[in-house]
């Protein structure tokens, strides 16, 4: 077990991160934050991830006590546009038919806030994710494989969505949503 100041708090409603945390054998609890995930206008897609996911450490360090918080916040983007989760079915064939054939990017920002020594540490990680082209069909049957609508770009790299991933260049549990090296490190400093 890694040795680190507790209790930690995952500032986090999602699965796949309370999952990845897991892996790294650290106790800790949820809070899940309350913030606003709009992007601003001309808000570069490194700016949105970083922004959010510092206020949502400061929204659940306000709720928390004598605490290190851990939050994150991940993007998946091509050519400078967000692709967040999915409106409907056919935002998700657009999301999958723009990805199609084509490299994109997945950011994630980590912020901790370690409320015993009054610290904040943030880190980025980036990673370009390499989609080979698909057909109209296959799109379709991923859709109607797998739940597509709670997933930043329509796909889960976990899942299905690995066999149109022929490479990636960067880390992979980046891409599900919280890149574990980078928080390893911040958490054991």
């Amino acid at each position: 077990m890694v040795e680190m100041v507790q209790p930690l708090v995952l500032a986090s409603q999602s699965p796949r991160r309370k999952e990845l945390l897991e892996v790294l054998g650290i106790p800790f609890s949820i809070v899940v934050p309350l913030t606003d995930e709009s992007p601003w206008p001309d808000e570069s897609p490194e700016d949105y991830v970083v922004r959010v996911a510092r206020d949502k450490a400061r929204n659940v360090g306000s709720l928390v006590d004598r605490s290190v918080v851990l939050s994150a916040d991940t993007v998946v983007t091509i050519e400078g546009e967000i692709l967040g989760k999915p409106r409907d079915r056919s935002d998700a064939i657009r999301m999958l038919t723009r990805l199609s054939g084509r490299d994109h990017q997945v950011f994630t920002a980590v912020c901790i806030i370690n409320q015993l020594n009054n610290e904040m540490r943030e880190g980025l990680e980036k990673t370009t994710v390499s989609f080979r082209k698909l057909t109209g069909r296959e799109i379709e049957d991923y859709i109607d494989r797998e739940s597509v609508m709670d997933k930043a770009g329509a796909y889960a790299i976990q899942g299905f969505a690995s066999a149109f991933i022929p490479r990636i260049s960067g880390s992979y549990s980046n891409v599900m949503g919280l890149p574990l090296a980078l928080v390893y490190d911040f958490l054991t400093a």
